[in-house]
């Protein structure tokens, strides 16, 4: 029997603990797909499982969803420099959601004459030899590695994982050449033992005792403090933590640009959610005396500005103390900068409870009148959700309906699956709605920690395979009220997002490995979000009345039924509907027919166990 490198890395992934291997193979893998078969003829099994991916971008965003879901990371395996290319975006979205994934690249052969095993025999592999294959992805990477010998191919990979694994963390690269790969060992290398070496994750930081002290003083001394925050959500033990120490203080809490489900929306201090688009605005940020900024990307932009003008920034005597998880100076990004009287690195969960017990449980009663005032301001906010969703009594003055509206469908999503039955606890919503992206933070109302999620980065394209993988990792990790997984996974994608996400490989591999979810589509007829960028710079320029088809951000008002595209990629297996409010029939209103579409989809997937498309057509661009 025949073992090579290639045996010993696919060996040395399952006893790292990782499970799930999101693949799309090349030239550079035979001896891979040699030792899977030897694996499933000699054991009648493998030992990872192989989750075939026809598009790279689409198994890197599904081993993010499954990554995300577990808490464990994942691995992929692409092709050369052209695989590399095609992870496209979610390379960026690994990266700036702290996922970690071990990826691993073949690379072309170097040996051209037989040399050795595994030399140069086809065509591509000259077209495919680049001169330095990992700088593809390498600044997005928190570690990449050649792996040039077995030797020490399992060291190399389990410090890959340390680190991935590891704050800040996020995706790892290994690629090796061919031959290298193709290389014979000896079987003892396969059974050396994995206790021989310890590679264990860096534990969770704390603040130092003067600076928790510190702020915990001044949220103490504080007449309007504010906390503001994006991603805490992510550490289920800091949601926890916050939830408390916000009841404490009558701390008011504000999201911008979430990805994770911070806190529950019935929380009476949370005061509302916002996608930091032109001319949008943070309550109390002007008028805080300490602001509390953690775990965050971008807490607020400069240049906007409120409706008397200010710009949008803590006046000049607040206090800022500013708390990240990974990386507070955001190494990654050009520039950025926060003016702050403190900067910390230090686990969210960790860091607010030293807070909270600094702060000791002493001013809660002393707090009633803040309270008060916070509270009507969460209630506040909630109204002008309620408002939104509703739909117009009469007629618009054209007599045809109003087109359908984002909070309309959400509200119509979030009414069909409390209908259903579903648990909290087995429901997932994966929010990639671009111009429409903090509104599922806000209608969907989540509650519990991981209802609602996102990439943690801005590149579109990946709420389709994250819904994939998210499946295969909820079944994995246990959820729902059986315990066999996910009940009901909901993507929420715009028209343009849902074209990125190369639906076709998505829904082929749903139906290939039954991971049934369902898709709204927030369809408004094009890209909103590069008009909304030029609206922000000429407000009233030549492109300020232009329709989407005359900007060339358009995709035409005859649009395809995007539902369809499942139907066909899954061979049938995918349900799939274009509503629009004009075109209620059979003595159904608008609001009926949206109800009632939803309500179906939702059922498709979680009795029928297979995935549903609905296509909303919203007001054109």
């Amino acid at each position: 029997m025949v073992f090579t490198t290639s045996s010993l890395f696919l060996h040395t992934l399952a006893e790292v603990g990782i499970t799930h291997v999101f693949v799309n193979w090349g030239s550079d893998h035979p001896g891979m797909l040699e030792e899977l078969e030897r694996q499933r003829a000699t054991n009648g099994s493998r030992a990872l499982i192989i989750v075939t991916c026809p598009n790279e971008m689409v198994a890197l965003s599904a081993a993010h969803g499954y990554a995300r879901v577990t808490g464990k990371p994942a691995a992929v395996i692409v092709h050369v420099d052209v695989g590399t290319q095609a992870l496209a975006g979610a390379v960026h979205n690994a990266d700036r959601g702290r996922v970690p994934i071990l990826i691993y690249a073949g690379s072309s052969p170097f040996t051209t004459e037989g040399e050795l095993k595994g030399s140069r025999n086809e065509w591509i592999h000259w077209m495919q030899d680049v001169h330095d294959q990992p700088t593809i992805v390498r600044q997005y990477m928190r570690y990449t590695a050649q792996i040039g010998s077995p030797v020490n191919l399992p060291h190399i990979v389990r410090r890959a994982l340390q680190i991935a694994t590891s704050e800040p963390k996020g995706p790892v690269y290994l690629w090796g050449r061919r031959e290298v790969m193709e290389q014979e060992i000896d079987q003892s290398l396969l059974e050396r033992p994995i206790t021989l070496t310890k590679w264990p994750s860096v534990e969770p930081t704390a603040l130092p005792i003067t600076a928790a002290q510190r702020i915990a003083s001044s949220l103490l001394a504080a007449k309007a403090p504010l906390l503001i925050t994006s991603h805490i959500g992510r550490n289920q033990a800091a949601f926890a933590e916050l939830d408390a120490l916000s009841r404490i203080l009558a701390l008011p809490i504000f999201l911008t640009c979430p990805s994770a489900t911070n806190l529950p929306t019935s929380h009476p201090f949370l005061v509302g959610v916002s996608c930091l688009a032109p001319g949008t605005h943070t309550p109390l940020l002007q008028s805080a005396d300490v602001v509390l900024v953690i775990d965050i990307e971008v807490a607020w932009i400069p240049m906007n500005k409120d409706k008397d003008g200010a710009h949008e920034r803590p006046h000049e005597g607040a206090q800022v103390f500013v708390i990240d998880s990974g990386d507070p100076l955001k190494r990654g990004v050009g520039m950025h900068h926060n003016e702050a009287d403190l900067v910390c690195q230090a686990d969210a969960a960790v860091a607010l409870t030293q807070i909270r017990e600094a702060v000791d449980n002493q001013t809660a009663f002393e707090l009633s009148e803040r309270a008060e005032r916070v509270r009507k301001m969460h209630d506040a906010w909630i109204a002008q959700l309620r408002a939104a969703e509703s739909f117009p009594i009469s007629p618009s003055s054209s007599g045809r309906p109003a087109p359908y509206t984002a909070p309309q469908i959400l509200a119509a999503l979030r009414t069909a699956i409390h209908a259903s039955g579903v648990s909290r606890e087995g429901t997932l919503i994966l929010n990639e709605s671009a111009s429409s992206y903090h509104l599922p933070y806000s209608h969907m109302e989540p509650e519990i920690p991981g209802e609602v999620m996102s990439s943690g980065g801005s590149s579109l394209g990946w709420a389709l395979g994250a819904s994939v993988g998210a499946v295969l990792g909820g079944r994995v990790d246990n959820k729902g009220k059986a315990g066999t997984g996910y009940e009901l996974v909901a993507s929420v994608v715009g028209d343009g997002t849902f074209l990125f996400c190369v639906p076709a490989s998505a829904f082929w591999m749903a139906r290939r490995y039954l991971t049934p979810f369902l898709t709204v589509i927030l369809n408004n007829g094009g890209w909103k979000s590069p008009k909304l960028s030029m609206l922000g710079v000429h407000p009233h320029g030549y492109g300020s009345s232009a329709i989407g088809d005359e900007l060339t951000v358009g995709f035409g008002p005859d649009c395809p039924d995007y539902s369809q595209i499942a139907v066909a990629a899954s061979g049938g297996w995918a349900w799939g509907r274009k509503i629009s409010a004009d075109l209620a029939v059979d003595g159904k209103n608008a609001e009926e027919l949206l109800q009632e579409t939803i309500a179906e989809a939702v059922r498709i997937v979680t009795e029928e166990r297979r995935c549903a498309v609905v296509d909303c057509v919203l007001e054109c661009i």
